[in-house]
């Protein structure tokens, strides 16, 4: 392959001390962004409260994902383009700035502003950090490393609504609003790591004639507006079959379509329609998808159940969650170290796979009276399935795409599995209070409709003040029900991903850095930034 227009500056291979250093600063990076949705969600009653503005409290959060599914994408390709350290950078400040602003607020209307451009600068913590890696380290060591990622994710499920029920309730620390703090505690974080990232991460210096595609960063947009709203709002605020669910899926299909036809022709495509032909990549972004969906299912709905059923605050079912987290990052450690010794990644995600599905299985059976130390050894389990192959597509791509589309090839990873974990949530919610209506009706047959049902339950145990005692215990026995059907509406999607697991393909893990862009044909260009 030949590249005249374009040169590069190859980094050298860095010790285990130099690497651990880097990766230090984007574990923080990515405990930001990881952080952030858990620790907002657990305020965002008392925020609204504060503010005045209980009715906007759904835009607080959509805001943030809808911005920062968006970018995502973009920022991969960005960073191709101009150099991933440059951009990496340019997304922790927008991050902090937004942050910061948030922390200012005095509206809900100005909170829901400063969340979109917080999400602008998250978009590229996930997707460049990742990139960044395949930067640092060759595909066959990556292994090694992948644990510590997938702890960040399972530290942020536990730490965020510890933190953040800790913060909410706290009425003033430095003569500030305790909420306030939830968004000024990432100052020092994103600070700490700017430093790092701008003396110590030295990266490949791309040079090439560059043109943005702005057609296709337009229709992108659109299209995932429309498909997150969608995934927002169905089954919530408008049924499924309503004109305006039905009307935002037209649009965002319509110009998904528009989308990939702009990338066949552009000269610099935002997500190149050529990587689709190879079928590492393809498997690895359905795979991305569907355990988008279902890890949504694992990480939100097993602290919910503890909350509605068992009745419990946000801060203890969260650190009831830590046997998942355990799980999570033992077989990610474990996996991450078998991969960089052996040189084969398939393996895992059958495996997990294979294990997610018992995992699903077993929290079926979930019950009023199931005792926490079952839900401790199921939740190892389920853990440990996720754990084994949430690395391994990532790992897949950018061991098999080309050197020049790596933060293309990742970001869209990043991408899929961000749009599937917004439909896992309007999957899995609207299975929930639709099987919760159903069982209520069959329990409470007497019980006139409308007086009670999901909507009105969804303040949870708060909600049952207001119901007569005698048939409580029927309300909790209907959400358990609920639960179970959830859970067993989710094994056909994890068996769907087994059978991709066993498309994935192959090829031997680069052992270089160096590999990658030689491959390509680029050669050498001056020194490292």
């Amino acid at each position: 392959m030949s590249n005249h227009s374009t040169s590069i500056a190859i980094p050298q291979e860095r010790t285990h001390k130099e690497i651990m250093v880097v990766m230090t600063a984007l574990m923080l990076a990515l405990l930001l962004s990881a952080l952030d949705q858990t620790i907002v969600a657990t305020a965002l009653p008392r925020i609204a409260s504060d503010l005045h503005g209980l009715n906007k409290l759904s835009w607080v959060a959509t805001a943030y994902l809808l911005t920062s599914a968006i970018s995502t994408p973009l920022y991969g390709k960005i960073g191709d383009l101009y150099g991933r350290k440059k951009i990496f950078q340019i997304s922790i400040i927008i991050f902090l700035a937004g942050s910061a602003l948030c922390g200012l607020s005095n509206s809900m209307n100005e909170l829901v502003l400063f969340r979109a451009i917080q999400g602008i600068g998250a978009g590229g913590l996930i997707s460049l950090v990742l990139a960044i890696i395949g930067d640092v380290v060759s595909p066959r060591q990556r292994g090694r490393y992948q644990g510590y990622f997938g702890a960040v994710f399972g530290v942020a499920s536990v730490l965020g609504p510890l933190l953040g029920g800790f913060l909410a309730d706290a009425h003033s620390i430095l003569g500030f609003s305790g909420w306030r703090w939830i968004f000024y505690i990432n100052l020092p974080i994103g600070l700490l790591a700017l430093f790092v990232i701008a003396t110590r991460l030295h990266l490949p210096v791309l040079r090439r004639e560059h043109k943005i595609d702005y057609t296709g960063a337009f229709t992108l947009s659109i299209a995932s507006a429309a498909l997150i709203l969608v995934s927002v709002w169905a089954g919530i605020n408008y049924a499924w079959s309503s004109w305006q669910i039905i009307s935002l899926l037209i649009i965002g299909v319509v110009f998904a379509i528009i989308f990939a036809i702009n990338e066949r022709f552009v000269k610099e495509p935002i997500i190149p329609m050529k990587l689709f032909r190879g079928s590492i990549f393809t498997i690895s972004v359905i795979i991305s998808f569907l355990s988008g969906i279902i890890m949504f299912a694992a990480i939100l709905y097993i602290p919910e159940y503890q909350q509605i059923v068992r009745g419990y605050s946000p801060i203890k079912s969260g650190l009831l969650t830590v046997p998942l987290v355990i799980g999570l990052f033992i077989a990610s450690l474990l996996s991450g170290r078998l991969i960089s010794k052996y040189g084969h990644y398939r393996p895992f995600p059958i495996i997990g796979a294979a294990i997610l599905i018992i995992g699903l299985w077993l929290f079926s059976g979930l019950g009023l009276s199931t005792s926490e130390l079952t839900l401790s050894y199921w939740m190892i389990i389920l853990g440990f399935g996720i754990g084994l192959f949430m690395q391994v597509p990532t790992l897949a791509v950018q061991n098999s795409v080309p050197f020049s589309q790596m933060g293309s090839g990742t970001s869209t990873t990043t991408f899929a599995r961000s749009i599937g974990s917004s439909f896992g949530g309007a999957i899995f919610g609207t299975i929930l209070i639709s099987r919760l209506n159903f069982h209520l009706g069959v329990l409470l047959p007497h019980i006139k409709t409308g007086v009670i049902s999901a909507s009105s339950l969804a303040g949870g145990t708060a909600s049952f003040s207001r119901i007569p005692a005698s048939i409580v215990q029927d309300i909790l026995k209907s959400f358990v029900l609920s639960f179970h059907d959830m859970f067993l509406y989710a094994i056909p999607l994890a068996v769907l991903t087994l059978i991709f697991t066993f498309l994935l393909k192959e090829t031997p893990l680069r052992s270089s850095t160096k590999d990658l862009a030689e491959g390509e044909g680029f050669h050498l260009s001056g020194p490292e930034l």
